[in-house]
């Protein structure tokens, strides 16, 4: 009888401690999802939701939670510190942009220096803040800015003729923004060991230049120069991603400091469709490609006379510093001769936007400016081969831009010329200090069909064939004739002998074919440097100058590269 009155007791104590132990669990997890979702509140609380629960007048005076309140904070202060910060970065200012001045003062003056340099009393006012990196290694952040400054800066202007000039800049009126950089994060006050600063983007300078006791427009070319002068200045010495480094704990700061990361190759191929700007006959246009808009770091292609359709194949290299921000832009002008060229539109490309070791064939539309881009007016387009190469880069894919031969090989291959040649070839050729490859080597191209061709004849059909050639080259092939037909086969192979592969370009003409004449049906022009360095491919390219139609082609690619110097006309060749 004890016995089973221990086994009841027994079994009811166990069962009553499961139920406590599963009651107890179901509260604590009841009370975790109701931390949860308090958390979860709290994550979604807004600047006015916070102000409900708290009154402002249990905050500390430096807390403030708009960004405008932000802002109007740090005017206060910055409004309180400005004539030490003036004092600092007067000094600062003309240390760092005195020798760009002089490294772009025109030509029609011996010197340029500033005589005198204050920013005067006027603070700047911040309009805009954001943090744009903030992690482990460091903090990011970038302040709009607007400044109407009464600075006080006198230039000392020497010319050529002996004259000495004091000229005042004034009235300067500024809206950009800056790039704050703080790095490393350190464990001890002020918590960071250098601080990086930079103009980010200049959507606003406007300044007077006058003549102390005279005007500067009695010396003409003068005001233009030094107005370009100092832009330039500006652009070379704090313009983003030239960046000024301030230690503020003693350490090595070199990683900070700008670098260049990768190179950038740009083919200007043509532009088609560009607006006529002449009144008797037609453009003559030029382009200007560029990273950073400097005089030196610009490149300028050829002119094409009287034409609207120019073909330019101009190949141009620029150095990369930040492949994050920067940008590749064209210009493109009409060349009025002794008279100031005239834009006739511009394109750009983000950097970001390529990806590394792979060529990108692109069609830009112009517009009239690259801040505005509400332009419905039909300016033409600007076709574009760009190819971004990081210096870290494995070169997996061949930069055909860039070919390397080591001195081994090269030495090998020039041992091996018949007629015992070789090691004079090769002692000429380790004497030239400028040298280029070209890409010399046989395209076979086939053309293997067309797609939707324009229909030419009163029935509604076409008798289309394809007139193959080079640029540089007189050689030209023809397909047969397919009659009546808008989708015609072909399937005809075409050997091309180039000679300088970098430079050249393919094409193509459609014709339809007629008894005593022939129709103009649309044509594709192909640079080389896709099958320079795939050596093999088939791609489908859209006519240009018809309203629809495309061709089916098939290109290889039989190197025979050849090494010159680019100051001399005789070459040796690689076999």
């Amino acid at each position: 009888m004890g016995f089973l009155v221990g086994l009841v007791l027994g079994i009811a104590a166990g069962v009553a401690l499961i139920v406590g132990f599963a009651r107890a669990e179901n509260s604590r997890a009841a009370r975790r999802r109701q931390l949860a979702a308090t958390i979860a509140s709290f994550s979604k609380m807004t600047i006015e939701d916070s102000r409900k629960l708290l009154p402002a007048d249990l905050y500390p005076s430096w807390v403030v939670f708009s960004t405008q309140q932000k802002l109007k904070w740090l005017n206060q202060e910055l409004i309180k510190i400005w004539p030490f910060v003036n004092a600092a970065a007067s000094e600062l200012i003309k240390t760092s942009v005195e020798p760009v001045l002089e490294q772009y003062r025109p030509i029609i003056l011996a010197s340029l220096k500033f005589s005198k340099l204050t920013l005067g009393t006027v603070a700047p006012q911040f309009t805009g803040v954001s943090i744009i990196e903030n992690d482990e290694s460091g903090i990011v952040m970038e302040l709009e800015m607007n400044w109407d400054a009464n600075p006080s800066i006198i230039l000392d202007v020497k010319t050529r003729l002996g004259v000495s000039l004091p000229i005042q800049v004034k009235d300067i009126g500024f809206t950009g923004v800056f790039r704050l950089i703080f790095k490393p994060l350190v464990d001890q006050l002020p918590c960071f060991g250098a601080v990086c600063f930079s103009l980010r983007k200049k959507k606003k300078l406007d300044f007077r230049l006058k003549v102390i006791g005279g005007e500067i427009s009695a010396i003409p070319g003068i005001s233009d120069a030094l107005e370009d002068t100092i832009k330039n200045a500006i652009e070379d010495s704090i313009t983003w991603p030239v960046r000024k480094v301030i230690p503020i704990i003693p350490g090595d700061y070199s990683d900070l400091e700008l670098k260049p990361v990768g190179t950038l190759e740009v083919k200007l191929v043509q532009a088609r469709d560009l607006t006529n700007k002449d009144l008797i006959g037609k453009s003559d246009p030029f382009a200007i490609v560029y990273v950073r808009p400097l005089p030196d770091k610009m490149k300028r292609s050829k002119t094409i006379n009287n034409d609207l359709n120019p073909i330019w194949n101009e190949h141009f290299e620029f150095i990369v510093e930040d492949a994050d921000t920067q940008t590749v832009t064209v210009k493109i002008y009409d060349d009025d001769g002794i008279q100031e060229s005239e834009l006739i539109g511009c394109a750009q490309v983000t950097l970001k936007d390529l990806q590394p070791g792979k060529v990108k064939d692109v069609w830009l539309k112009l517009v009239k400016d690259l801040e505005i881009q509400r332009d419905r007016k039909d300016r033409g387009q600007v076709h574009l081969e760009l190819l971004y190469c990081p210096f870290d880069m494995k070169e997996e894919t061949p930069n055909p831009f860039r070919q390397q031969f080591s001195m081994t090989s090269l030495e090998r291959t020039m041992t091996s010329m018949e007629n015992g040649s070789g090691s004079n070839g090769f002692n000429r050729l380790s004497s030239r200090k400028k040298k280029e490859i070209i890409m010399r080597g046989v395209l076979s191209v086939t053309v293997i069909s067309g797609e939707d061709l324009p229909a030419m004849d009163m029935n509604g059909k076409s008798d289309p064939y394809v007139v193959l050639s080079l640029k540089k080259s007189k050689t030209k092939y023809k397909t047969r004739v397919v009659s009546e037909s808008l989708n015609p086969v072909w399937n005809q192979t075409f050997d091309f002998v180039v000679e300088d592969g970098l430079h050249d370009m393919l094409m193509l003409e459609v014709y339809d074919h007629d008894t005593f004449s022939r129709d103009y049906m649309g044509r594709c022009i192909l640079t080389l440097t896709k099958v320079l360095i795939e050596e093999d491919y088939k791609d489908s390219f859209k006519l240009e100058g018809a309203k629809s139609g495309k061709l089916n082609l098939h290109l290889k690619w039989s190197p025979q590269p050849i090494f010159r110097d680019s100051r001399e006309e005789d070459s040796l060749r690689f076999r």
